[in-house]
């Protein structure tokens, strides 16, 4: 018998599976944490920006995730200056804190097509604000929400390294790398 609720923390292989089945998970589940990660870019001018998207895609096949977003959104801007981007997942049921560094890619137009298709009526709402997001505006109201197939944009992150928290009876911290295959590597907490 353990103290341990989260017994896969343990090992770095089933620490890793954990995270990807979360992940997973969060791309169809409404309720899972992984549902509302932060995304993490930084602007032309070097200022950090954080912001919560909803994650909409995790390959683990492929080491890749995907995130829709406004083509005008200020992210968008961000990874276009810097394709690297972070992002931010805190489980508070599993104690587990989920750090992806990742490379994006900005698809559009005919190449998200079919994914456009896909979008419910109600999610078109959020791409295609005028004036675009982030523009000033005079009144809280002052905008007009068209949905815009023009305006739609995934942002396809592929995953270059995992930092992983657990934060159960013993702590432990592993990193995983693409670069050295996701064996995993333990570090201090």
């Amino acid at each position: 018998m353990t103290d341990d609720p989260h017994p896969w923390a343990a090992q770095s292989d089933t620490l890793l599976d954990q995270i990807w089945a979360r992940l997973v998970r969060g791309v169809g589940d409404r309720h899972a944490p992984a549902r509302h990660p932060t995304l993490a870019t930084v602007t032309p001018q070097g200022m950090p920006q954080a912001r919560t998207v909803v994650l909409r895609g995790a390959d683990r096949g492929a080491g890749v995730l995907e995130v829709h977003t406004d083509l005008q959104s200020g992210k968008v801007a961000d990874l276009r200056a810097n394709p690297l981007a972070a992002l931010h997942v805190w489980d508070a049921g599993a104690h587990l804190q989920t750090r992806i560094e990742a490379r994006a890619d900005i698809l559009t137009g005919e190449g998200v097509a079919a994914v456009w298709a896909r979008v419910p009526d109600p999610s078109r709402q959020s791409y295609g604000s005028q004036p675009a997001p982030g523009t000033p505006i005079d009144d809280a109201l002052a905008y007009a929400k068209r949905p815009d197939a023009a305006c739609f944009a995934v942002l396809r992150l592929t995953v270059l390294a995992i930092d992983v928290v657990h934060l159960g009876p013993q702590h432990r911290r592993a990193r995983y790398t693409r670069e050295t295959g996701w064996p995993g590597q333990w570090l201090a907490p």
